[in-house]
């Protein structure tokens, strides 16, 4: 029996929601088709999803089905053409001191140190210089760099690089993290123990967790890390399959022996087919 289920009505109140979203960009006016009007393209259409409080999502889905548009949305960064977007029951606003936003790229400042780049997001704050500091230390040392706090980016090796930045994402403490594909560029053993890292600290939060949106192209990452799986499709970008993935917490220091599992295996081999399935044989996305 899989231990992936539909994830269904069954969410509790929704920390972030999304509500017949349609979302149209005009593309660069050299673009421009025959007929000279500006041409578009339509990146989500009808998408629907509700994601509750404490709750880790990823976003799964080939490049251009819309889950950093998503993403985004929630950060303020982008308004949909149509539909409605919701962050703790309100209006997304553009700055959200509540929201980290972590990339694929650490972009560490290179005339700070690792201790400085974790403080910034506290100095926009308005912290003190003594509290920024002594944050930035805890947080460091929370990701097992305390003793490079004095390092630059290119004393960094690019593990410890997405480290400090992780470590920068949680100093403020914000209540949704958004995760955009944040350790696709580290080789599979650093991906690993970041993981691992990362999702220790997540799950230590207990009863208090933070809203996780993860996006990533990896199935196994996605199945290993998260709670939901959410499949999407490009052309338009659209929910093809919505998980509940069932397999037991806490999961940071097993995640090697998770991945040979039988549930495991059943999980990450029925969102494949959910994505295999959507594609014809001539390559074009079914039911376009």
């Amino acid at each position: 029996m899989s231990a992936a289920t539909d994830a269904g009505n069954s969410l509790a109140e929704p920390k972030v929601s999304f509500t017949n979203i349609h979302q149209v960009f005009e593309l660069p006016k050299q673009s421009k088709n025959d007929t000279g009007a500006a041409s578009s393209v339509v990146a989500l259409d009808n998408v629907n999803l509700e994601i509750p409080d404490g709750q880790f999502v990823a976003l799964v889905g080939a490049s251009g089905c819309g889950k950093t548009t998503l993403m985004n949305m929630i950060a303020g960064l982008v308004k949909p053409t149509a539909g409605t977007v919701k962050v703790s029951g309100k209006p997304p606003r553009l700055p959200n001191l509540d929201i980290g936003y972590m990339f694929a790229r650490d972009a560490l400042l290179p005339w700070r140190s690792a201790r400085r780049s974790v403080e910034l997001p506290l100095e926009v704050r308005g912290w003190d210089r003594h509290r920024r500091r002594e944050r930035a230390d805890e947080m460091l040392d929370l990701v097992g760099l305390r003793d490079k706090h004095t390092q630059y980016r290119n004393q960094l090796s690019q593990g410890m690089r997405q480290r400090v930045a992780l470590a920068r994402t949680l100093a403020s403490d914000p209540s949704i993290l958004l995760m955009d594909e944040p350790f696709a560029a580290l080789d599979a053993r650093t991906k690993l123990t970041l993981e691992g890292e990362f999702l220790r600290i997540w799950e230590d939060g207990g009863d208090s967790r933070k809203t996780v949106i993860f996006v990533t192209h990896d199935l196994d990452e996605a199945v290993l890390l998260a709670d939901r799986v959410v499949i999407m499709l490009p052309r338009p970008g659209r929910i093809a399959k919505d998980i509940i993935v069932d397999l037991p917490r806490p999961r940071a220091d097993h995640l090697g022996e998770v991945r040979y599992t039988e549930e495991f295996r059943e999980i990450t081999q029925s969102l494949f087919d959910s994505l295999e399935g959507a594609i014809a044989p001539d390559g074009e996305v079914a039911g376009r």
